[in-house]
């Protein structure tokens, strides 16, 4: 079956949050808090324990209280944001305005890294006439990271959990994707890094590929091998 559609995820997929030292120092720059250089890397791995850093590493250990948030944390955004914002008051800092804060510096588009070969494969994609959509279980609107990254002119439709109220792996998400699109489940192909919630598209008929969850420097080609799947 030809391809026509490819799916993308976005975090960890197409690009990367940045490493939580650079998140935490970037916060507390802002708001003139200056911490020891120790102190800082402490307070920054702690954070990640934690899993407060959207698109970083899993929490851990949710706590008990967050526990409902986690499971539908990406349904809509004001589950996202009480639920990051809830695990990185786990970790105590100088100023309690900082943990909104470490909310809204991750959806900045500078606090996130394109993949170095995810402008190429989306660039190829499109001159190929395969229509591209970027499906993403996230609590806010990420276009304007695309757009800053130059990303966006390739990329047809977006279809964001929090603005759906459904979440992968349900194939309904998968579905909208496809139909936004204009191809058919056997047509599109999946590509992410979550064997969970990417592969939840299987089940409604789409051909799937998974990538590594890595930093942009240890992963320079992982998307290529997209186009040979595309033909």
């Amino acid at each position: 079956m030809t391809i026509k559609g490819v799916l993308f995820d976005f975090s960890g997929t197409l690009l990367r949050i940045e490493p939580a030292v650079s998140w935490l120092r970037t916060v507390l720059d802002r708001a003139g808090v200056e911490l020891p250089e120790e102190e800082l890397a402490r307070c920054a791995a702690a954070l990640e324990e934690a899993g407060a850093l959207p698109g970083g590493a899993q929490p851990q250990d949710v706590p008990p209280e967050l526990r409902p948030l986690w499971r539908e944390r990406d349904r809509d955004a004001a589950r996202h944001r009480a639920l990051y914002t809830g695990l990185a008051r786990q970790v105590p800092l100088p100023r309690p305005e900082l943990y909104d804060a470490l909310y809204d510096r991750h959806r900045e588009p500078g606090a996130w890294r394109p993949y170095p070969d995810a402008a190429a494969v989306l660039r190829e994609l499109s001159a190929r006439g395969v229509a591209v959509a970027v499906v993403s279980n996230i609590g806010w609107d990420l276009r304007p990271v695309f757009r800053f990254h130059g990303l966006d002119p390739w990329v047809r439709e977006y279809v964001l959990s929090f603005e759906h109220g459904i979440q992968k792996p349900d194939p309904r998400l998968f579905r909208a994707a496809c139909e936004a699109l204009g191809v058919e489940p056997r047509e599109t192909l999946m590509v992410g890094d979550d064997a969970t919630a990417d592969a939840g598209a299987a089940g409604l008929g789409c051909a799937v590929h998974l990538v590594d969850h890595l930093p942009v420097t240890d992963r320079p080609s992982g998307l290529l091998p997209v186009l040979r799947l595309v033909g």
